[in-house]
């Protein structure tokens, strides 16, 4: 599936690498031996993945805004990057609803930003947005959406990243048709895994409470949505910048999700938890439905994977079931003060030799 080879020696730029995903992507790429730059604020939650698995020592770690234009260009500027990754963002749907302005900033100019310098730094090959399964106009369809459908997210946070699909289209349009610098967009679906601290997320939440020998509050137990462990995603970032910087035809925008089965509603994921959970530490943890009304989140939301699978012959590897077993053991892993990053390391050769 992915020949992580091609990386070696790679000049790859990734922003948002202090947060969850980010972290387990510059993990991936820097045991790859690629030279790994990321651009990103502090690390967003304490504690914080990015620091539990040393990243700091063995890559360039940049403290910086995506906001700050003429920092980001000193950054490109100093590293000359083949391959960028663009990941920084403002991620929180509720978030969004208290601080908008805040929101549309991040995901919306600081793509701009991220854009101006890619066009001005010669070196670039491959450039890759990564935005989400929400910014498709959601119209609460039993079918999941392709990528031609239409962009228009609803709350401020869906509604930004839309906004960000549509800035990387008019640069590629505007800037980027004689050039030699392939873009693509990838719209993920949710993401789970070990090492995500983000307050107002289900499995963070829910191991928050596990570990305090808590209930574990479900606010919106009903909800559907495309749950995919954060290797699933992060593997097919790396597929589709490999493939672009190869062959430019393969420049286009791609949904990232789980088959059909592993799009589940939120009590039955948080359900699956307490399983997997409670028998790997002989406990009897259990879920309250607690709705609390709050701002408008979609109810059904999944997403056709056609065009990824039939392009690079990419499938799932780890349904949820497995997902959820991997985040039980690296959560144990990290209560019982044992080496974080030796269990990313197990766990992303385990996911990269699957089937091969």
């Amino acid at each position: 599936m992915l020949d992580i080879r091609f990386y070696k020696d790679k000049k790859v730029l990734i922003t948002g690498h202090t947060g969850f995903k980010g972290s387990w992507m510059c993990k991936l790429l820097v045991d790859a031996g690629a030279n790994v730059t990321g651009y990103a604020l502090e690390p967003p939650t304490n504690p914080s993945l990015f620091e539990l698995c040393h990243l700091k020592e063995s890559m360039n770690s940049i403290i910086g805004d995506v906001r700050d234009l003429e920092h980001l260009r000193r950054v490109f500027e100093e590293v000359q990057p083949e391959i960028v990754i663009h990941m920084a963002a403002q991620p929180l749907v509720r978030d969004s609803y208290k601080e908008p302005v805040y929101t549309y900033e991040v995901n919306v100019m600081g793509t701009v930003n991220v854009m101006e310098c890619v066009r001005h730094t010669p070196s670039v090959r491959s450039f890759l947005n990564v935005t989400t399964d929400k910014v498709y106009r959601n119209r609460e369809w039993e079918w999941g959406y392709r990528e031609n459908e239409e962009l228009n997210g609803y709350d401020p946070y869906s509604n930004s990243k839309s906004c960000s699909e549509l800035v990387t289209a008019s640069y590629r349009n505007s800037f980027f048709q004689d050039s030699e610098v392939a873009i693509s967009t990838a719209r993920a679906g949710n993401v789970i895994g070990g090492g995500d601290f983000a307050t107002d997320r289900i499995i963070p939440d829910s191991i928050r409470a596990a570990s305090a020998g808590a209930d574990i509050i479900v606010r919106n137990p009903f909800s559907t949505r495309p749950y995919q462990h954060v290797l699933e995603p992060v593997v097919a970032y790396l597929i589709i910048a490999k493939a672009q910087y190869e062959d430019m035809r393969f420049a286009d925008s791609y949904n990232v999700g789980p088959d059909e089965t592993d799009c589940r509603t939120t009590g039955d994921l948080v359900s699956l938890f307490c399983e997997k959970w409670n028998a790997a530490n002989a406990s009897e943890i259990r879920w309250v439905n607690r709705y609390d009304g709050g701002p408008h989140e979609a109810n059904f939301l999944k997403l056709d994977c056609s065009k990824i699978k039939k392009t690079f012959g990419w499938t799932p590897r780890w349904n949820v079931e497995t997902a959820m077993e991997k985040i039980v053991e690296w959560t144990n892993v990290w209560l019982a003060g044992d080496n974080i990053a030796v269990c990313m390391e197990q766990q992303i050769g385990e996911f990269l030799n699957m089937n091969c």
